[in-house]
């Protein structure tokens, strides 16, 4: 199981992101475990300036807007 989390203050963008991954989640079927980070001294710690950004199992993978639904499935192994 992967531990998903993403990082930002809980905008739209945020929220969409959450979304879309647990879309493909669900889709590809594939186990994940998603948090929500909105702490900034929590964000900035690793390393993001801008948001969302996303943190798979401990790495920082994507920063800096939404990413796309083939980003998230490659980011999550089924593309």
């Amino acid at each position: 199981m992967k531990v998903i989390k993403v990082l930002g203050s809980g905008c739209a963008n945020c929220r969409n992101t959450i979304a879309l991954i647990e879309q493909v989640a669900q889709a590809k079927g594939v186990a994940v475990t998603l948090q929500k980070v909105e702490d900034v001294r929590d964000i900035t710690g690793y390393g993001v300036m801008s948001t969302p950004g996303v943190v798979i199992d401990g790495k920082v993978v994507h920063a800096g807007g939404v990413p796309s639904r083939a980003k998230i499935e490659q980011l999550l192994g089924t593309a």
